[in-house]
């Protein structure tokens, strides 16, 4: 399932480096590290250092709206049912 919603969203990024970045990081937050910061990350995928992490946050362009998006839609068409509710976890700003 990871493979097929990173694969959705991989066209979002304009190049393999933050696509590559991107995926590493979810994996990272995915996992079991107790810290979730870019060092803690970057060491979870195997990196030296946490420079492909900052990037993807920093400096990468890619459309966080139209990732949102695309990630909706996957959990929309597998887990929606006629007259179910969709509970999302993350806070309201």
């Amino acid at each position: 399932m990871f493979d097929q919603v990173t694969a959705r969203i991989a066209g979002r990024f304009r190049r393999v480096e933050p696509r590559a970045a991107a995926r590493a990081y979810l994996l990272g937050l995915l996992s079991g590290v107790e810290r979730k910061n870019c060092w803690q990350l970057a060491e979870q995928a195997g990196l030296a250092r946490p420079g492909p992490m900052q990037r993807l946050l920093r400096y990468a362009r890619w459309d966080a709206d139209a990732v949102r998006d695309d990630l909706r839609a996957y959990a929309a068409e597998r887990l929606g049912a006629d007259g179910g509710v969709f509970l999302s976890l993350m806070p309201t700003m």
